[in-house]
């Protein structure tokens, strides 16, 4: 109910400074749902959310993937942590926009460099998050494992993993709110489709309607993604801990 209540609230400051503003500059909450109502029924709303998502999700699984096997590696072995400590400065602290559009140059704007791209950006963060997860691995467990002879996976399985989770929780939640935004700029520079590109054709045709309703329309399915998946993961991976009282 407070949610709901935030929205209708967002939507009453919305209609009334559309109303002082004009609906040249800030369109009414009506006028937004009807391009959203025209361009769902041509279809093309669906398409270019589809293309979003699915560029998301492989960058997503691809950067989560290698950032948390380098990430423990990092965490694990000091000569690892020695050398790619300074790579990992770099990608932390290189621009997005550089990234995408080195991508962009070097491979052509192809759908494989847009996700290369949005993958490298995201990249660091979980290498970082996963290398002090490992970091914070209790050497007591191991030696238990050790003691009770428990083979290398099943020990990852049932001791080190579980100590994991909370960390690699952490890591989609932030990485999966970062690579949002970089998508969309990565389909804004180089990409035929996608919400970053119809975002892009608004503004280029000072369409506000259009682009309000491809925005919305964005933010409405990552408010979705978040609370019916990215949340629930979450608790459930942090179940084990204690709650504060």
């Amino acid at each position: 109910m407070l949610r709901l209540l935030s929205i209708a609230l967002l939507l009453a400051i919305w209609w009334t400074a559309a109303l002082f503003v004009g609906g040249a500059k800030l369109p009414s909450p009506p006028v937004v749902l009807h391009v959203i109502i025209a361009e769902a029924a041509s279809g093309a709303l669906f398409l270019h959310l589809g293309a979003t998502l699915a560029r998301v999700a492989l960058a997503f699984v691809l950067a989560m993937s290698l950032g948390s096997a380098i990430g423990y590696l990092m965490g694990r072995v000091k000569l690892a942590d020695r050398l790619g400590d300074p790579w990992l400065i770099l990608l932390l602290n290189l621009p997005a926009l550089v990234v995408i559009v080195l991508a962009y140059i070097w491979a052509g704007l192809t759908e494989a460099a847009a996700i290369a791209a949005i993958a490298i950006n995201k990249l660091p963060t979980a290498v970082v998050t996963l290398r002090e997860g490992t970091r914070a691995l209790d050497r007591s467990l191991d030696e238990m494992a050790t003691v009770f002879a428990m083979p290398r996976w099943r020990a990852f399985r049932h001791v080190v993993l579980p100590q994991l989770a909370p960390y690699i929780a952490a890591s989609a939640r932030s990485g999966l709110s970062l690579v949002w935004k970089i998508v969309l700029v990565a389909e804004l520079l180089g990409r035929p489709n996608g919400v970053g590109f119809e975002i892009g054709v608004a503004f280029q045709l000072f369409d506000t309607p259009r682009l309000l309703a491809y925005s919305l329309t964005f933010a409405a399915v990552v408010l979705v993604i978040e609370t019916a998946l990215v949340q629930p993961f979450e608790a459930r991976a942090t179940r084990w801990r204690p709650r504060a009282a």
